[in-house]
């Protein structure tokens, strides 16, 4: 895989998007590409294989999406697209999408979410009206591909998100039967947030000539203000409580790196009347859907997730990230941070630090070019961790 070229167009039209599809994007209020888009579009419009990497909520799915419904033959009823994602939220994520595109771009493209845990029975049904674009889950696909009910031959596009998690492993396999099944020429687009070495070489085997997409960090958004509180790790989820309370945020997400800490955190809030859901990844597909609903709704101000169950999801309004557990690398940090401080709103991110945790702050600050402050919690109110006091 070889660097691209990166594109110095500014503008969606300027990139070769189409009136109608750069109209629909302005209802959407996206008026100005990102960086990964700059460098896809025109590697992707041009019928070539790549490998988005870029973080989380930095626009890659539009970035493949665009492309996609440009070539579109909505007068063939018969799947053009299909992309594969290692989650039934992500997919539905995808799937919203590309009906929120077509509706804004007032264009007849159809797009059908096929994952399991759903009725087959329905799912077949809808096979039959002809989806232009298939969005689903590797499993259901390969089984309906399989019994020769998701019709193949006129499939162009493969894009298969969050790489990184289904290049590998059991996940592969599945992959390569889904790939094996479909006519020879269609372009392949593997996107993820991180690079994995296990998954990036079986991206090459598959795709010897795809186009690595990597655009260069810029600034880290400087909307978002970055605090540390050091503690005992015992006194984690009182702390956390009480930083709820002081800051009142009108929507927190919660990071914890294990689903017992993260049901633990989410029993203490709703034990004190916190509104809050927890995204656990042994949660099934009901349980899961529920959470993402009411956080969306605002019918719960906090969702305590993992970086497992939230990953690859966007949720909008995110006022406060509290890191709940240090993030070990500075590029995770960057990563959960990030889900803050979108579209030019500001962001506050809360790191929970036990004394011998300080030097990871300190990578952060050093690794990203961050300043971080130290807080701490007096009389129910959030305070500078000042000169006088004792310093780290």
């Amino acid at each position: 895989m070889t660097p691209a070229t990166r594109g110095a167009a500014s503008t969606f039209a300027a990139l070769g998007v189409a009136p109608e599809w750069v109209a629909a994007l302005a209802k959407q209020n996206v008026t100005e590409p990102t960086a990964i888009q700059r460098e896809a579009l025109p590697v992707l419009m041009a019928g070539g294989d790549a490998c988005l990497n870029s973080e989380t909520g930095t626009g890659k799915t539009l970035a493949y999406l665009l492309p996609i419904f440009g070539r579109l033959d909505t007068t063939q009823a018969a799947p053009q697209a299909l992309i594969l994602a290692p989650t039934h939220e992500l997919a539905l994520q995808i799937h919203r999408q590309c009906c929120d595109l077509a509706q804004n771009a007032g264009a007849p493209v159809r797009s059908l979410l096929l994952i399991g845990g759903t009725s087959m029975d329905r799912q077949l049904t809808k096979l039959k009206t002809g989806p232009h674009v298939v969005v689903g889950s590797p499993g259901r696909v390969r089984d309906l591909l399989a019994m020769g009910k998701l019709k193949a031959k006129a499939v162009r596009c493969v894009v298969i998100d969050e790489a990184d998690r289904l290049m590998v492993g059991e996940s592969l396999g599945v992959i390569r039967a889904i790939l094996k099944a479909l006519p020879a020429g269609h372009q392949l687009v593997f996107a993820s947030a991180t690079e994995q070495t296990e998954s990036a070489g079986a991206i090459a085997t598959l795709s010897p000539k795809a186009v690595m997409l990597r655009p260069t960090a810029g600034p880290v958004n400087a909307d978002i203000t970055h605090l540390y509180l050091v503690c005992e790790r015992r006194d984690r989820l009182k702390l956390l409580r009480q930083c709820l309370g002081a800051m009142n945020p009108e929507r927190a997400l919660v990071f914890a790196d294990d689903n017992d800490t993260a049901e633990r955190a989410t029993a203490q809030l709703d034990h004190h009347h916190v509104p809050v859901a927890e995204l656990h990844a042994d949660f099934d597909k009901f349980d899961r859907k529920q959470a993402m609903d009411a956080f969306r709704s605002g019918a719960a101000r906090v969702l305590v997730a993992s970086d497992v169950a939230a990953r690859g999801l966007d949720f909008p309004g995110v006022t406060h990230v509290f890191n709940l557990d240090a993030p070990k690398q500075s590029r995770a940090y960057l990563h959960r941070t990030g889900r803050t401080g979108r579209a030019g709103a500001k962001g506050t991110a809360v790191t929970l630090v036990s004394a011998d945790e300080v030097r990871l702050v300190r990578r952060y600050e050093t690794e990203l070019g961050i300043a971080m402050q130290r807080v701490g919690l007096r009389e129910g109110s959030v305070f500078p961790w000042g000169e006088s006091e004792s310093r780290d």
